[in-house]
């Protein structure tokens, strides 16, 4: 039969290639691949480049979701029965050549275009079958053997990838599932991203877990294979008619034995990326294919079908999906993160274009950055944080001026990071600048001004200046009491910063007295796991440390711990975070490494509400882990993105 070539000139940017696996069938992976691959020919005005590869030749269905397709047309198993034949004719010569070198001699003997298919007249998107489907298919099947042709070209494959890549933006794999050649091949030799479907059950978490440990390890041990690789975890076949069920598959159930996909996975990415924290709560909160009975029989495009796609579709599943894959962001960076890169992304583009819509992107630029530099030490990362609001700051002055209600907002959001990292003498410079703008501008009692006072405050008692700082604070205490009242919120946290003042100055008796003050009112209007009520019973537990009432503090820390076990589930930062601290008092009172208890057992004690029964409250015995310790920890690190965490995606500067 004669092959006609497919004529597609080469990117001015490469693409990337994309493997779907799952370890289990039953999961919607093909169906799943096919509408992604469907929108991704729709974006940049349908001008983008798509492939779709059917290596699921065992079991091939992709062909059938897109009509009219040439059923004697070839595919991935006469490609590589070609390559094959190339490589022998080589191999039969006797010289001596380079693995690449040979791979790329071979991929252009047998050329690529003439198997692949247009799908779509009104995109971009293209298929490689999974072969010509003759009475001969089964035992040409048969004879394929990957390991062989593998070690006959180790670059075989890469170099295919190579090569694809150059003319596809995307190159979405549909991998064979579980544990064969093939399967390790997609997933191990080719992708740069990898997208691991899965129905919650235990098979699929392990042999997904598995998948990654093998395809990571053969990463890391080859020279010639040192690339990154991205997995985005995607949860299919989702009840949404049962929300417990689905939280139980998603938290974890240590009284079922139900281990929990989203801390599984974090503890693996945290272990591979060697990140110390990592949430997907935002990730998983978007990002779970629902079952859907307009698709769950046939083969029909969901993107397709739906009209308009709101929010109860599965094409807004999809999109949500692509939020996170198709630019490349992570999985642990979350749905607010990813809007405002993207807004920034657009105002620094508008900013290059010149013109009247460079002006009026300056501001939407710095109010972008700003809510970003928060959004960031929020979580902790203080060196992108402070790199945003640097960056918001400086567009702010040269755009409104020193005394601009939004340049003064910027300082107070810099200051604060700066304060928190330990550069103590830039954010004092910073805070008495905008006191002095506030006191000038607002009056020495309007709230901003106050604010403006208690965080110089909180900067001088940094510096070891208590006796200024207390000067200060109280100022701020007193205009409070007799403007709000005592029992104020407001008030509150004056308290709670001038008991920090204390403390900072071995003050211990009069520090804890009013940390018992707080604590009691805020457990009274608040209630008693309210967030600050709980930052109030933290600051008394260490504050009660160094009294060495060892138990009270424990007692303390361990009602923190409980709290946020039932609000926030085991996994999040805050939880990991009460739980290190309680570990640490545990091992003060002499209770062995081994027999800490990682995640206490769940209860409701009302006692705990109670300060008073709380410095009283025996010692429990320990308990068990929880359910999430039964995904065991991955022998190898994922390989590092060597700059590609922030690489590519202009980060803030």
């Amino acid at each position: 039969m004669e092959l006609t070539s497919l004529p597609l000139p080469p990117l001015s940017a490469g693409g990337e290639v994309i493997t779907f696996y799952s370890y289990k069938g039953g999961t919607g992976r093909t169906m799943a691949l096919a509408n992604i691959a469907v929108l991704l020919a729709r974006q940049q005005n349908a001008t983008a480049p798509v492939l779709m590869i059917d290596w699921d030749l065992e079991a091939p269905g992709l062909h059938h979701y897109f009509a009219h397709q040439q059923e004697n047309k070839p595919g991935v198993l006469e490609f590589f029965e070609a390559c094959r034949e190339q490589l022998l004719r080589r191999r039969s010569t006797g010289l001596s050549i380079d693995d690449d070198e040979l791979a790329h001699e071979v991929l252009a003997a047998v050329g690529w275009e003439q198997y692949v298919t247009r799908v779509d007249e009104s995109s971009q998107l293209y298929m490689m079958r999974a072969g010509r489907f003759d009475d001969s298919y089964p035992d040409r099947l048969a004879s394929m053997q990957w390991e062989e042709l593998f070690y006959a070209c180790p670059a075989l494959f890469r170099c295919f990838a190579d090569r694809l890549s150059r003319h596809f933006r995307y190159v979405l794999v549909d991998s064979r599932t579980g544990r064969t050649d093939s399967a390790g091949v997609c997933t191990t030799l080719l992708p740069r991203k990898l997208v691991l479907m899965f129905t919650p059950n235990r098979q699929s978490l392990e042999g997904l877990q598995a998948l990654v440990t093998r395809a990571t390890t053969y990463r890391r041990s080859h020279e010639d294979e040192q690339r990154p690789l991205l997995i985005y975890p995607l949860p299919s076949r989702v009840d949404t008619g049962d929300g417990g069920e689905r939280a139980q598959w998603r938290r974890g159930d240590a009284a079922q034995h139900i281990p929990g996909y989203q801390p599984g996975f974090e503890e693996l990415i945290r272990e591979c990326y060697g990140l110390q924290q990592v949430s997907l709560e935002s990730y998983f909160d978007e990002v779970q294919l629902q079952q859907n009975r307009s698709v769950a029989y046939g083969e029909q495009l969901a993107v397709r079908l739906d009209q308009g796609g709101d929010r109860f579709s599965m094409t807004r599943t999809f999109e949500a999906f692509l939020a996170w894959l198709a630019p490349g962001y992570f999985p642990w960076q979350s749905s607010g993160e990813i809007a405002l890169l993207g807004s920034i992304g657009a105002a620094r583009h508008a900013l290059e274009a010149g013109g009247s819509a460079a002006r009026a992107a300056v501001q939407p630029l710095a109010h972008d950055l700003n809510l970003l530099g928060e959004l960031y030490w929020r979580e902790g990362k203080l060196r992108q944080a402070l790199a945003a609001l640097e960056e918001s700051l400086s567009l702010r002055q040269r755009s409104l001026g020193e005394d601009h209600a939004d340049t003064l907002a910027s300082k107070t959001n810099l200051a604060g990071a700066l304060r928190q990292q330990g550069r103590l003498d830039e954010a004092q410079f910073l805070d008495e600048c905008i006191v002095e703008a506030r006191e000038r501008m607002l009056g020495t009692e309007h709230f901003d001004t106050l604010t403006a006072r208690a965080n110089l405050a909180a900067t001088l008692g940094l510096q070891g200046r208590v006796a200024e700082a207390l000067v200060l604070q109280d100022h701020v205490l007193d205009t409070y009491s007799r403007l709000f009242g005592p029992d104020h919120l407001q008030t509150l946290g004056a308290k709670a910063a001038r008991a920090e003042l204390l403390l900072q100055r071995g003050d211990l008796q009069h520090a804890r007295a009013v940390q018992e003050q707080v604590l009691a009112a805020r457990r009274r209007l608040l209630g008693a796991e309210h967030a600050d009520t709980l930052r109030s019973k933290t600051s008394l537990a260490y504050t009660l440390l160094q009294m060495q009432e060892l138990d009270a503090a424990r007692s303390l820390l361990d009602a923190v711990l409980q709290a946020h076990l039932r609000r926030l589930g085991p996994e999040h930062p805050d939880t990991r975070r009460a739980r290190e601290q309680l570990i640490d008092v545990q091992l003060q009172l002499g209770v062995p490494t081994d027999e800490a208890p990682l995640v206490p057992e769940l209860h409701q004690d009302a006692a705990m509400d109670d300060y008073g029964d709380a410095l009283v409250r025996p010692l429990r015995r320990p308990v068990q882990a929880t359910a999430s310790s039964a995904w065991s920890r991955a022998a190898d690190e994922l390989l590092a993105l060597d700059g590609h965490l922030y690489g590519g995606r202009n980060p803030p500067r």
